[in-house]
């Protein structure tokens, strides 16, 4: 009686015991000894690294930033340079752009847009803005009015990038980069596909009078 318990007892032993996946290959005893392999359960294959690694590429494509009517107006309060800028121009406002972002590390510029009704030339050295349109100015916080290349040199070392202007302290480089600057400025509003400065000033001059006679600019 004992001896057929331990024998029962020894077998379900060795049933649990028993691996439930075959093993990838075995012998094979009614075959002479020979080994009979068996093939290894299928698996999908993982994505590789690089399919992984595109689609994430792809997703953070960069995308330049597009700025709030609400950041353009905050200014810092301690600011070293004002940036005199037409908010109007496409190209101009890609450099604005990417000097604001750097701003946000320095607080040491104030972007002005000319083109705001807003604008007051007493506010900026007297700088009207037919006088700023004409070219880029800056102006430093102790007054002092800087334009040209030079003005581009000044906002460049405030947000820490002065070596990419650095050049231009020198002759005759600083004069070279002002006359390129100079055809620049000439041409913009033509190159950007706007009519020229004579009738954006008489839309102005238009707009303006509009606005003394109605609360419709004020809204």
């Amino acid at each position: 009686m004992a001896l057929r318990f331990a024998a029962a007892a020894s077998a379900s032993v060795s049933r649990i015991s028993r691996p439930q996946n075959p093993p990838f290959f075995s012998l094979q005893h009614r075959n002479n000894g020979t080994l009979k392999f068996h093939s290894p359960p299928f698996h999908h294959p993982l994505p590789t690294p690089s399919k992984r690694c595109n689609v994430r590429a792809i997703s953070e494509v960069a995308v330049e930033p597009e700025i709030s009517k609400k950041e353009q107006n905050e200014s810092p309060k301690d600011w070293k340079i004002k940036m005199l800028y037409d908010g109007d121009c496409p190209l101009c406002m890609r450099e604005v752009n990417m000097l604001r972002e750097r701003n946000k590390s320095y607080g040491t510029i104030k972007f002005v847009d000319i083109g705001s009704d807003e604008y007051s030339p007493e506010e900026n050295q007297g700088l009207d803005y037919e006088t700023v349109m004409g070219r880029i100015h800056a102006i430093l916080s102790d007054g002092t009015v800087a334009t040209d290349v030079e003005a581009f040199r000044r906002l460049y070392e405030h947000v820490g990038l002065g070596w990419v202007y650095a050049i231009t302290k020198y002759e005759p480089i600083a004069k070279i980069a002002d006359s390129l600057y100079g055809v620049w400025a000439k041409y913009r509003l033509q190159i950007t596909g706007r009519p020229p400065i004579e009738e954006i000033l008489e839309a102005r001059k238009n707009k303006g009078e509009v606005c003394k006679d109605s609360d419709a600019c004020k809204m």
